[in-house]
């Protein structure tokens, strides 16, 4: 884990000098619900995305704890049991958007893969997945949908509630990234 932050952190400093457009306070959100059961959803307000114009690198950072529910006892159940977030505050992702030319982006949303390492729980695990991405008045949109597997991070789903939540989560990130000089 603080391997994983120096890591982040050091991607950081080297954006200092390249033109980058970030954010902190992106949307990320998901759903983790069976369909016929209560929808167990929440959203993140708070995270942050980082986007090396030069390059294509991009780094993103939430606090796990930042996830707000509609339910409290859900968000206690999610900090406490399934996310351990005292034990792992943090989740992130480092990486690349591939083919990315920040010169050919328009105000038209443009499909990208981007490609790099997900950190949740300790675990890290390489992951493709696609962005849309268009210029703004203010700078760069980045929005994604993605699929993420709750055995492949450890998230253990006790029998009493395995029908009412999925094994798989849908996860949705929406970041308006402005120019940092």
């Amino acid at each position: 884990m603080k391997a994983r932050f120096i890591l982040f952190f050091f991607f950081y400093v080297s954006l200092i000098s390249a033109q980058k457009y970030a954010t902190r306070s992106g949307q990320t959100s998901f759903i983790g619900s069976e369909e016929t059961f209560e929808q167990i959803k929440a959203i993140n307000k708070v995270s942050t995305a980082i986007v090396d114009s030069s390059n294509g690198n991009i780094a993103i950072l939430l606090f796990v704890s930042a996830f707000k529910f509609e339910i409290a006892l859900m968000e206690e159940h999610f900090n406490e049991n399934y996310m351990e977030s005292s034990k792992y505050p943090k989740a992130t992702f480092v990486g690349n958007i591939q083919d990315f030319k920040y010169e050919e982006l328009t105000n038209t949303e443009n499909n990208y893969d981007i490609v790099g390492v997900l950190a949740i729980k300790g675990i890290e695990r390489s992951v493709t997945i696609n962005g849309r991405m268009q210029k703004t008045d203010q700078g760069i949109s980045l929005k994604t949908n993605f699929i993420v597997l709750t055995e492949d991070y450890n998230i253990k789903i006790p029998k009493v509630v395995r029908n009412k939540i999925s094994k798989t989560i849908n996860i949705k990130a929406e970041y308006e990234l402005i120019e940092k000089i």
